[in-house]
């Protein structure tokens, strides 16, 4: 990018902040979108940014906005009160920002201008960029599901479910964990992973070195993001959109795999315990079984 440019991260409420006609996307969760970290410093005239939750995702994420803006470039960045924006003032103040904060429905909204030296940002980039978990094994990064563990319900579906064979695909594959565990049978032929987070495909693709592996960064709520006539589908599908529960989104991956899967086909899902997946599950499947239930989580084979 060699022209200053506009740039949005997120979906930030209209009502709240503007964005600049033309912005270029840059959240990791929005397929298509340009990366943050790439662009040059100060070749941004502008940003607004609807700050992520968690405390070393959203300080890596202003900490490279505030090196992309041009010295005394605008940056607007908000975030509902209980999902970090009550800190947003004082980490931007930290980085050497003056600020004018405000509220409004539920949000903080602090607007700025880039310092012409802002403070901290190395340590910031530093501590939020992808690295290798050694007691994991595995290379994550703050942001991405689970990032810094295994959850529990991808373990249990991993401890639940047979060997599997044929072709497959992880829907929501995230950091690779329940991949690795697929792959592990020899009778499995081909395996797409598919997440919208594109830190966790670049995630996955160090994690997953595997010559039966496809890799994609997409919606695997779209028609075109997964392959047909599967044999077995493996998910822990999520359910919250912007921090928000939203059950749409797992019954959405449910149909999803259903239209996947050849006739006869099986699907393995692990869940929360309260998620009324059961319905759903019923309407697309021609056998639904519970194999599992601990934890609060629970695993449904569903065959079609």
């Amino acid at each position: 990018m060699t022209d200053p440019t506009f740039a949005v991260y997120g979906h930030p409420p209209a009502d709240l902040a503007e964005v600049a006609d033309g912005a270029v996307q840059l959240s990791p969760l929005v397929p298509g979108s340009a990366a943050l970290e790439d662009l040059d410093a100060g070749s941004l005239a502008g940003l607004t940014m609807l700050a992520p939750p968690g405390t070393l995702e959203r300080r890596h994420a202003l900490a490279l906005g505030l090196r992309a803006l041009a010295p005394g470039a605008p940056l607007t960045v908000l975030a509902p009160k209980d999902r970090g924006g009550s800190r947003l003032a004082r980490e931007l103040s930290g980085f050497g920002c003056r600020l004018d904060e405000s509220a409004r429905r539920h949000h903080r909204i602090v607007r700025t201008v880039r310092p012409d030296t802002p403070a901290g940002l190395d340590e910031a980039i530093a501590d939020g960029a992808p690295q290798r978990l050694a007691d994991l094994g595995l290379w994550t990064q703050a942001g991405i599901f689970s990032w810094n563990r295994i959850d529990p319900g991808t373990a249990l579906l991993i401890e639940t479910m047979p060997a599997l064979s044929g072709r497959g695909a992880d829907l929501g594959c995230g950091l690779g964990v329940l991949a690795r565990a697929v792959l592990a049978s020899p009778k499995v032929t081909g395996l797409a992973l598919i997440d919208i987070d594109r830190r966790a495909v670049a995630a996955a693709r160090r994690n997953v070195g595997d010559p039966r592996v496809t890799i994609a960064w997409g919606d695997a709520r779209a028609a075109d993001a997964v392959p047909d006539r599967l044999d077995f589908v493996v998910m822990n599908p999520p359910f919250h959109d912007g921090g928000a529960e939203d059950r749409a989104l797992g019954q959405a991956f449910i149909r999803r795999a259903a239209a996947a899967l050849r006739p006869g086909g099986t699907l393995w899902l692990t869940a929360n315990a309260h998620l009324p997946y059961e319905a759903t599950l019923a309407e697309v499947f021609r056998e639904v079984t519970q194999r599992a239930a601990a934890h609060g989580y629970k695993i449904h084979e569903a065959r079609k």
